[in-house]
């Protein structure tokens, strides 16, 4: 992973790094950090390339990299299928060698869509004079851009930074809806994309180059003259319903068992489901877990040091990861469990309801529940039980539980120097409350148990899994209820067909910015090509049966091949949402909409 920055500009001033969007890009990439410029004769703009590499796979390749017909690539991505790769090569290296090998967009095209990982990119064709860039078909790693019509500079970076104050020409997420080309000999006070969509069903491609609302105030974007597409890595979704609808009523009050899943496997269609469903999990951690810059023969076995953390709550998306990591590391390295706790607020004393007996009258009081810890949050007492559950499944593993807890005193501060940069251009209080809970939690930094003992404790994991794409492909959301419930399973479609769509905008550039800020790089499994690949093949009454109750219907296959892999009482667990399971929502405004623009990004 890396962080990659390009400017364009056709004002002849001096360039001058914005510090802090420097510091971020180096975080993101510290092994290696280099500036290249670009400026011929005959051209009216010039280039700087900037790049910062984080080392993850064969030897370490120096980006910018220059090949001998004068292209320049910044790559920011990992292949794990679709291009040979030996574990003793670097993508980058690879990815500039075919790049160079291709004589025309369509092929340029052809291979870029042949890659299966996760990627963002600038490269300049020296050949033509041509600027490409863009982001794969999911959008899993981060790409912004801005344009500054004073002096005809167009930016191109992995991370920003925040300014306080309106700013017209300010940052916007790159669409992941294609790749891009700038024809570098035509620009001039104006920049002009030339868009080469993804294949992607549903898509109104005039509509793309017409929303001004995602290109850079003083651009345009039009589609390619030639009309070329990038082909789909996926397939399209089923859209199919079944003949009869299930109309049983949600039972909301019944409490989910194993035994409600272990009935439902009995069924030979369901096993051979949810059988191909764990294989093609399986073989995608694998691919994660194994694309490392260090053999494995150089940990010692005494060593309490990672090479790969999850973010973990002990709910089944994490419990899911964690089982089929343990299956591809080596029996004697640790797996790190990130699990991310914000300090409980003081419980309402009765002087609170004294003071203001109509805003709790006709209210139920309760006592507090008693804690251990004011870190006892519901994610840290799941994630607790997932990790007994991890421990009966493999007790020669060493696991590392590491408690992350963060007073809202620090919240404060890292949310003030860092959080807010990373978030930014996104500005919602969800945004806030995920991006926050995401980067304390991938910065690993807390205590492990050992015995009736803590101790401090850091990671060492460059590579972080997370379980973003399990929800939106599976219905695990309140939402996909509610719509299931008014619309039946044509709705859910429809549902689940618009979250795959807009999940690069919403959740994935923004969580690669903040967890990148660490020097680590986050792995998406649920998103691997073949995965949704699979997915997409299944009828929605298969992936999900919201007919029955929380903790069973929504995301059934899944809970059904955590029960297949092992698991226990994980596999029946409700969802909760990062901001509530990890009690950040509480530490803030209780009154804001998870929508709302969220005070504390902007005034930070």
């Amino acid at each position: 992973m890396c962080g990659i920055f390009c400017l364009l500009t056709a004002s002849p001033t001096q360039f001058e790094w914005n510090k802090t969007v420097y510091e971020h890009l180096k975080r993101r990439g510290p092994n290696w950090s280099h500036d290249l410029s670009v400026r011929h004769s005959d051209l009216c703009c010039q280039c700087l390339f900037s790049a910062h590499v984080l080392h993850m796979r064969g030897v370490l390749t120096p980006q910018p990299i220059e090949d001998r017909a004068g292209n320049i690539l910044l790559w920011n991505g990992e292949v794990f299928g679709g291009v040979t790769v030996t574990p003793e090569e670097n993508d980058t290296a690879i990815i500039s060698q075919r790049l160079m090998s291709c004589s025309s967009p369509s092929e340029i095209l052809s291979f870029l869509s042949s890659i299966r990982g996760p990627w963002a990119f600038v490269y300049y064709q020296k050949d033509g004079d041509y600027l490409w860039f863009g982001r794969d078909f999911f959008g899993r790693r981060s790409l912004l851009w801005k344009f500054d019509v004073g002096f005809t500079t167009l930016t191109l970076s992995s991370v920003a930074a925040h300014t306080s104050g309106p700013d017209q020409f300010g940052w916007k997420e790159v669409p992941a809806v294609g790749i891009y080309r700038i024809d570098l000999k035509a620009v001039t006070e104006v920049v002009t994309f030339e868009l080469y969509p993804w294949e992607k069903e549903g898509y109104d491609l005039t509509s793309i180059c017409s929303d001004t609302t995602q290109v850079p105030s003083g651009c345009s974007a039009v589609l390619n003259q030639s009309g070329l597409l990038l082909p789909s890595p996926v397939s399209t979704l089923n859209t199919s319903t079944p003949d009869s609808i299930n109309e049983t009523e949600i039972q909301a009050n019944l409490h989910p068992s194993i035994k409600d899943l272990e009935q439902l496997l009995a069924s030979r269609e369901k096993i051979s489901e949810v059988n191909s469903l764990v294989d093609v999990l399986s073989e995608a951690v694998r691919r994660r877990v194994q694309s490392l810059p260090f053999k494995v023969e150089d940990y010692s076995l005494d060593t309490d040091q990672a090479t790969i953390a999850i973010l973990f709550s002990g709910g089944i998306d994490s419990m899911i990861l964690a089982a089929l990591a343990d299956r591809h590391i080596p029996p004697h390295q640790p797996i790190d469990l990130l699990n991310v706790a914000f300090k409980l607020q003081e419980p309402k004393t009765e002087k609170d309801f004294v003071k203001n007996p109509k805003k709790h009258k006709n209210k139920i009081t309760r006592p507090a529940p008693q804690t251990s810890s004011p870190f006892d949050v519901p994610d840290r007492i799941t994630g607790k039980a997932g990790l007994e559950e991890l421990q009966a499944l493999n007790p020669d593993r060493r696991w590392n539980f590491v408690e992350i807890n963060v007073t809202q005193e620090e919240l404060q501060k890292m949310r003030r120097e860092r959080i807010c940069h990373l978030v930014y251009p996104l500005d919602t209080v969800l945004d806030d409350s995920i991006g926050c809970a995401v980067w304390f939690a991938a910065r690993g930094t807390g205590v492990i148990r050992e015995g009736d003992q803590k101790r401090p404790f850091m990671s060492t994991a460059k590579i972080i899994l997370t379980g973003i794409g399990a929800d939106e492909q599976l219905a695990g959301y309140s939402r996909h209820r509610v719509r299931f419930k008014m619309s039946g399973h044509e709705g859910l479609v429809q549902e689940l067909a618009m979250e795959l769509g807009r999940i690069s905008s919403r959740n994935l550039g923004r969580d690669d910015r903040v967890i990148g800020d660490h020097g680590k790089e986050a792995r998406f499994p649920y998103l691997d090509e073949d995965v949704v690949n699979y997915l997409n093949s299944l009828p929605v009454w298969v992936k999900a049966d919201l007919s029955l109750p929380r903790g069973v219907g929504e995301k059934l296959l899944l809970r059904l091949s955590a029960r297949q892999l092992g698991l226990g009482q994980s596999a029946v667990l409700p969802k909760r949402a990062m901001q509530f399971g990890s009690r950040i929502a509480k530490m803030e405004d209780s009154r804001e909409k998870a929508s709302d623009k969220c005070t504390r990004l902007l005034s930070a």
